[in-house]
């Protein structure tokens, strides 16, 4: 235990980089994988057929494919489609690097976003919106006031493990060299000869951020459900 302690103390600045690089690429993606995909969401309830097949198609391609291959068909595809990151440093971050690891993440996220999304609009009692435009509302806004609220309450917890698989699942992006808890322990592993050690130290840490996570989660969901309850 002490050589952990020890092992951790040595590489604290690089632990934290590390550290810092997962809580951004996790908090982000999950962020805009949200926003993406609701849209995607949204295409796949639409009446518009070619907007239902694109939305319907882009989930079957991303959740028929390892992340692990998303991640590299964007770092390696965007300078192929003449969309040149800057390869720059900045507060210790590959911009490049790091912008290709969260769009990876937010398309890989976006399409599992939107299956939970959809199953929690089609949770609701359609009594609801016919009684909403039946009282003068339009479309837009009975989605927005009426729907919606319901559905994010009734797949808060399914979004909150998404986020925990999504810090889980951002080791991948060590893949491009990106400098999260993984690459980190990596490193760690070839500086120290210890192949191991490193490995139980970011363990720790992942444990950390994931127990964190689905606490602050279940405290939300207890705020909503009593303010339900009132």
């Amino acid at each position: 235990m002490e050589s952990l302690v020890n092992l951790a103390y040595q590489y604290r600045n690089m632990i934290w980089i590390g550290v810092r690089v997962t809580i951004i690429v996790s908090v982000l993606s999950v962020l805009l994988g949200f926003i993406f995909g609701t849209l995607v969401c949204f295409m796949k309830i639409s009446k518009n057929k070619v907007l239902n097949t694109i939305g319907t198609v882009y989930v079957e391609i991303i959740r028929g494919t390892p992340v692990l291959l998303q991640i590299a068909m964007v770092y390696y595809g965007l300078p192929l489609m003449g969309l040149h990151i800057p390869s720059i440093t900045f507060l210790g971050f590959s911009v490049d690097k790091l912008v290709c690891g969260i769009l990876a993440l937010t398309i890989n996220s976006s399409a599992y976003v939107s299956e939970i999304v959809r199953s929690g609009i089609q949770s609701i009692d359609k009594g609801q919106r016919e009684a909403a435009l039946s009282l003068g509302l339009e479309k837009p806004d009975v989605m927005r006031f009426i729907i919606m609220p319901q559905a994010i309450k009734n797949i808060l917890p399914a979004l909150g493990n998404e986020f925990v698989n999504l810090i889980k699942t951002s080791s991948q992006v060590s893949i491009i060299g990106l400098a999260d808890l993984m690459y980190t322990a990596n490193v760690i592993r070839g500086n120290s000869f210890r192949p191991f050690a490193p490995l139980v130290i970011v363990a720790v840490l992942y444990l950390v951020l994931t127990f964190s996570t689905s606490s602050l989660v279940r405290n939300v969901e207890k705020r909503f459900n009593r303010s339900s309850a009132n």
